[in-house]
Formats: C-alpha cells, structure tokens, sequence
C-alpha cells in the first residue's frame, strides 16, 4: 500500500523545497518509484526535480471542456482522465502530475474529482506518494486524496510563521484532516536553535515528528539558479535533516 506524505504551509516557506527533498531521500532509499503531485497552481516543482510539465490538470480541464466530443463515443469524463494520465511526466525513479492554473472560467471540481480518481487508481503502483500543496490546506480540504500517512506542516522560525503553522493545524482539525502522523517542519533557521515557542506548539498539536532545517548557502543557490536539488550534494545538511520525515 503506498505512503503518502503532504507538505503544505504558508506561501515562500519553502514547501517545495522540503517536497523535492523528500523525494531525493526516498529515491536515495530505493523506495521507488515515487509519484509526486505538484498541487500548487504555480507550479514550480518540475524545476525543483529537474523535469518539464508541459501538461496539467487545468490546461486538461480546460481542453475537455471546448472539446467538440468524439467520433468513437469516448465520454468526456473518460478523454480527461486519458488525458491527465498523458500528463504524467516520466523520470528515472519517479513520475510527476501537476495542477496547474485554471485557463478558464469556473472551479477545479470537475476536475478535481477525476485527478482523485486517477490518484486511486495509479497510486497503487508507487510504494511512496508526495503531495507539494498550494500555500494553505486548500487542495487537501478538496479531499483530492482521503488519507495521509504524514501530513509535514512547513513555516520559517518567524511569531507570524509560528502563528500560521498553529492556524493550519487548527483547521487541519476543523476539515478532520485524517493522518496517521504530524510533523512540524522549521526552515531556514539561523543559529540552529528551534524557537522557544514551538514547546508550546508541539503541545498543542501533539506532533510525532519535530525538525529544524538550518539556512542553507547551497539550498539557497540552486533556488536562485532553478537547478534540481536531485543534484544537491549528499552531504548536504538540509537535505539529510529531511531524510527524518520519511516513514
């Protein structure tokens, strides 16, 4: 059965640093291949792993919906799904899906449900699922997956990062958020210590899994530069600090 991990949190947090992280240690690990999911409508993890998205869930979306219909009889329910499973970009050791923006009027729904399904249906295939969220709890309260093995909230050390991870935690609860473990993940800290007032959170939350992720000149360059952190060094702090949130 696969794992799934969710990394959300605030916006410039860097989640999809953690996410392209994440996958690094898991194929490091031999628990491939992995699928990650690029939930965030700026889709920026395809650069993070070193691949190209030329299709997405919204451009699929959008083309379905001016499509004329077919010759063959193909619903248009079953010609999104096809197309979101050509959406799928290969690579060695994972495959990666994306969102993408709305190109057109009116919501995900539809859509969202079919990239549900398609999720059910191929996920089976991956012993590990990685989902890179948009800022917020958004994607995850459109219930396009049911179950989280990990849910990885991420925040900076800042009192209004610390305030965000607390809020997401509480609507986490509200939408009853179904997850197996909690980690709370603090990035780009200065010093190395963890702030005093993640006692309190860790209390509050009841999280399994508390890190710190110091900041980083080499995480910090091939952000600037859009090089794939598959490629950061192995000896890098933030890279093996990541490796604690795999389960």
């Amino acid at each position: 059965m696969s794992k799934l991990i969710a990394v959300t949190g605030k916006g410039g947090v860097g989640k999809t640093t953690v996410s392209a992280l994440l996958i690094k240690n898991l194929l490091a690990a031999g628990k491939t291949p992995v699928l990650a999911i690029d939930a965030d409508p700026n889709s920026c993890l395809d650069a993070a792993l070193g691949v190209n998205v030329t299709e997405t869930v919204g451009r699929a979306r959008e083309d379905v919906k001016t499509s004329p219909g077919s010759d063959v009889n193909v619903s248009k329910k079953e010609l999104l799904r096809l197309k979101l499973e050509s959406a799928l970009v290969e690579s060695k050791g994972f495959d990666l899906i994306a969102m993408g923006r709305p190109e057109g009027e009116g919501c995900y729904c539809y859509a969202n449900s079919v990239l549900k399904d398609v999720i059910a249906d191929i996920s089976g295939s991956y012993p590990y699922v990685v989902l890179d969220n948009e800022a917020g709890l958004e994607n995850l309260s459109r219930r396009i997956v049911q179950k989280v093995d990990l849910m990885a909230l991420v925040s900076d050390a800042s009192n209004s990062g610390l305030e965000t991870l607390l809020r997401l935690y509480e609507l986490s609860r509200e939408m009853k958020m179904s997850y197996d473990k909690l980690a709370l993940v603090i990035n780009r800290l200065r010093g190395g210590a963890l702030p005093a007032r993640l006692n309190e959170i860790k209390e509050k939350t009841k999280a399994d899994i508390i890190i710190g992720l110091p900041d980083d000149n080499e995480i910090a360059a091939f952000a600037e530069e859009s090089k794939s952190f598959l490629d950061i060094s192995n000896s890098n702090p933030v890279y093996l600090k990541t490796g604690e949130l795999l389960i």
